[in-house]
């Protein structure tokens, strides 16, 4: 029956598309076409360094983080929540994304790049190889319109489907640097000018044990100065409400990212004896209206929101202002406060269901 699943798993979530090799890693230092834009990542890896290719990294572990800033193009005639990735034309900064240069840095020197501007942190999630998750860092940051500088921190993920359980137990052993990366990320910030941290899928998972681990380490301190955005959360329910209890109300709401057409976490649910995962849950269930409003979270259905991409990944065209819901250079505008919602596609606004409380 688990073999059945991850086949089914493996089918649904590859497609039919190929997907590209670390070569796109390769750098492009030719002219810069008109139009095109620059965007530097900085980049955290638990991942081992692959020996062939230098600046790439694959799904060993390694205990020793990997410090890396990325330079990567995006093309002038680029649309708003894709990665116009090289085709059999070739690779081209006039069509695609490309990488421009990298460099390694010491601990330190990520540190004082931190220091200098905002920053805002991206977390990926299951069956992401480095490449992918380096260029999405940069499409996110490109199309949400984000003036805070991309932080990008990647886990030892297989890229590959049927790799479930081992991405699972990739993400635990990336906890505590994670925590690190956050406590970097906020030193000498104050609360009002928060770090907003974005994790997907089993990537949410890996965030949230992060965050119970700072509170029971009693940093508080780096838990108020950062605001997080799970999407489509890969994390048994039970699991978050547990998790809630020993972590408590955050200074910045957490705001969960829903869909009840979310395959992959169907799946997911299937692969766990049926049991629920917190992005599939119904806002209109008066029992998760109770959970947004007794844990101080903002619960968001976005199943209205159209894709051509994976119900799973519906999150990009929302951060990507395809949907309207980028308002003034905020990821929800005036959604400030702690209850269930659903996102309205005509006018981009977010409707509350239930009892709403003020934050």
């Amino acid at each position: 029956m688990l073999g059945r699943l991850l086949l089914i798993l493996t089918l649904a979530l590859a497609g039919c598309a190929a997907r590209p090799g670390p070569e796109v890693l390769a750098p492009d230092a030719g002219a810069l076409p008109e139009g095109a834009r620059l965007v530097r990542v900085l980049t955290m890896t638990t991942r081992a360094p692959e020996a062939n290719l230098p600046g790439a990294f694959g799904d060993s572990r390694s205990i020793r983080p990997s410090w890396l800033e990325y330079e990567v193009s995006v093309p002038p005639g680029h649309r708003p929540g894709k990665i116009e990735w090289p085709d059999r034309n070739g690779s081209s900064a006039d069509r695609n994304f490309v990488m421009r240069s990298r460099q390694t840095l010491s601990r330190d020197a990520f540190a004082k790049r931190l220091s200098r501007e905002g920053v805002g942190l991206y977390v990926h999630g299951f069956n992401t190889r480095f490449h992918e998750a380096l260029f999405r860092t940069a499409q996110l940051s490109v199309d949400a319109h984000i003036e805070e500088k991309p932080v990008l921190f990647t886990w030892p993920s297989a890229g590959y489907p049927g790799a479930y359980l081992a991405d699972r137990d990739a993400s635990d052993f990336s906890r505590a640097a994670l925590a690190d990366l956050l406590r970097l990320l906020t030193k000498g910030r104050s609360a009002s000018d928060a770090v907003p941290v974005l994790a997907h899928s089993m990537g949410a998972r890996l965030t949230m044990e992060t965050l119970v681990q700072l509170r029971l380490a009693g940093r508080d301190d780096v838990l108020d100065r950062i605001e997080v955005i799970l999407a489509a959360p890969d994390i048994d329910i039970d699991l978050f409400r547990a998790q809630m209890v020993s972590l408590g109300p955050m200074k910045h709401p957490i705001t969960v990212l829903v869909s009840s057409d979310d395959l992959a976490l169907k799946l997911s649910s299937q692969l766990s004896v049926r049991r629920i995962r917190l992005g599939l849950v119904d806002v209109r269930d008066p029992a998760v209206q109770r959970l947004a409003v007794a844990t101080g979270i903002r619960i968001v259905d976005i199943t209205d929101i159209p894709t051509d991409d994976p119900a799973h990944s519906r999150y990009v065209g929302l951060l990507s202002g395809e949907a309207g819901a980028v308002v003034e250079n905020t990821l929800f505008g005036e959604v400030r406060l702690a209850g269930a919602f659903v996102f309205n596609q005509v006018g981009g606004v977010f409707t509350g269901i239930g009892d709403v409380l003020a934050d």
